[in-house]
């Protein structure tokens, strides 16, 4: 399993507008190649009066599936400018269209890959992106006397999230960590408490960050 990656924050469309031409970009989350080409039809069908429906993707844990398409405009004008913005960001799983509708003015070649590039880029701006971690699963077991006490920890610790708690006779937390902190957490959490507490390991699973303006850029 990879130990981080990125992608967008969630799915969302963004439009720009150059010498009157619109370009909307779709952003999507993808599963599997197959799901790709299913949102590119649906779209291909939602605007169907457009003059291209654009098309780039990136998918796999290494992105060794990458897919792209001018989808008639000159050759190597759009799908492959907006792939690129993916790569460059090292986005995993997430596919884009643009869609134009012409506006009367020619863009020529360098025009038309700034275009289709930009659209992508500030779409990403637009929707945010995100940082999948993976973390272990780390369950702190205490009394309700304690509770606060992890609460402020927690949020004086931005780099372990809270998952859940479970309120019964005593209070569980389940505490994402990341796995080379997990000695330095657990050791932290039992000073904090005095070890008034149980510690026990869960599943690891990915813990999704956003990232600033700055990370993205």
């Amino acid at each position: 399993m990879l130990s981080h990656y990125y992608t967008i924050k969630n799915d969302g469309q963004f439009e720009i507008v150059i010498k009157k031409s619109r370009f909307i970009c779709t952003l999507k989350r993808i599963e599997s190649e197959d799901e790709a080409k299913t949102i590119i039809q649906q779209i291909k069908k939602e605007h169907w009066k457009a003059n291209h429906n654009c098309v780039a993707y990136v998918f796999g844990e290494n992105q060794q599936i990458q897919r792209s398409s001018d989808d008639g405009e000159p050759s190597g004008t759009a799908g492959v400018p907006m792939l690129e913005v993916l790569k460059v960001k090292n986005l995993h799983n997430v596919l884009a269209v643009v869609t134009r509708y012409f506006g009367g003015t020619e863009l020529g070649a360098g025009g038309l890959i700034r275009a289709y590039s930009n659209s992508v880029s500030e779409t990403l701006t637009h929707i945010g992106l995100v940082e999948g971690k993976l973390q272990q699963e780390i369950a702190v077991t205490l009394d309700y006397s304690l509770h606060g006490k992890v609460q402020y920890f927690l949020e004086n610790n931005k780099e372990y999230t809270l998952k859940d708690t479970v309120f019964t006779d005593k209070v569980t937390m389940l505490i994402m960590v990341d796995e080379e902190a997990i000695a330095i957490f657990q050791q932290a959490i039992i000073d904090l408490l005095s070890d008034q507490c149980e510690l026990s390991l869960g599943d690891t699973d990915y813990v999704e960050i956003p990232l600033t303006d700055k990370e993205i850029d």
